[in-house]
């Protein structure tokens, strides 16, 4: 694929998932105005999409049709979101800008934060529940793991638990293969399973490019925290370093980091071997990634 085809692609489905996201506030009267405006800034005020994106591709590549990917690529990403809402406030990373739009508890207050995070997840679960598929306890549970406490919950705590410490790159990358790789490789596994049993041998390859790429998403993270400004960042630039958090390029370097990155996509690639030509746009996918800001 073209990059320009690509960029297209990826733009049609961020507006596909974006508009489905956007439906489920529009013409809706809420017993609490407030909480649905909030909930509304933490998910619908920009982002790149990039795990409903995953979904799309990764269901796909498997022979899975867009409009039973909608629901999961709308719950992962509102999962996201919630995730967001809550590593912003002043008890976990205390930011101020998000999406270069401020924080909900800035636009907002602490408590309605919170409890917009709190709503946003369980919308997550409302969403995919609705949906009638037959493999739904398994798109259910996948979800769930990714979510909680083997996953990105645990990846919260991990990474907290870091702050002033000093990991080696093992453990940063344990860290951020459940902050930042579990509802990454959810994403797959999602699309995956709503186009073929779980038995599928194909799942697997799609969750080992998801662990590759996974990490090498966070790792350009780290890598633009240092090289990017706010403007193009959308968040404070130089935080990670501000909290005293572990990095890539602390531990590697620039180069270092960027070069692991690059070596992490090669193994995203080789990975989608399985899956033939059909994994041809997560190939470009996982290229484009660490080659763009995101």
């Amino acid at each position: 694929m073209s990059a320009d085809a690509l960029v297209a692609r990826l733009a049609t489905d961020r507006a596909r998932v974006d508009a489905r996201l956007e439906a489920l506030f529009v013409a809706r009267s809420g017993p609490v105005p407030r909480l649905e405006a909030a909930m509304r800034h933490g998910v619908l005020v920009g982002g790149k999409r990039l795990r409903p994106v995953l979904v799309y591709a990764a269901g796909r590549a498997l022979g899975g049709r867009d409009e039973d990917l909608d629901a999961p690529a709308m719950a992962l990403e509102l999962i996201h979101a919630y995730s967001l809402v809550h590593d912003d406030l002043p008890a976990m990373d205390d930011d101020d800008l998000r999406r270069g739009q401020p924080t909900v508890h800035k636009a907002f207050d602490e408590a309605t934060a919170i409890l917009a995070g709190d709503a946003l997840q369980t919308l997550a679960f409302e969403v995919l529940a609705r949906a009638a598929h037959p493999r739904l306890p398994a798109l259910m549970l996948t979800l769930a793991v990714a979510a909680g406490r083997d996953g990105m919950a645990a990846g919260q705590a991990l990474d907290l638990a870091a702050v002033g410490g000093h990991p080696d790159v093992e453990a940063l990358a344990t860290m951020h293969g459940h902050k930042t790789g579990a509802l990454i490789r959810a994403a797959v596994r999602l699309g995956g399973l709503v186009a073929v049993d779980e038995e599928d041998p194909r799942l697997a390859a799609l969750e080992a490019y998801a662990d590759a790429i996974g990490l090498a998403f966070q790792i350009h993270d780290d890598v633009l925290d240092v090289t990017g400004d706010t403007a193009t960042l959308g968040k404070a630039s130089g935080a990670d370093a501000a909290r005293d958090k572990p990095t890539y390029p602390a531990l590697l370097g620039l180069d270092g980091a960027r070069s692991r990155a690059h070596e992490l996509v090669e193994d995203a690639v080789a990975a989608l071997a399985p899956l033939g030509g059909a994994g041809a746009p997560l190939v470009d996918l996982a290229r484009y990634m660490i080659e763009r800001d995101h």
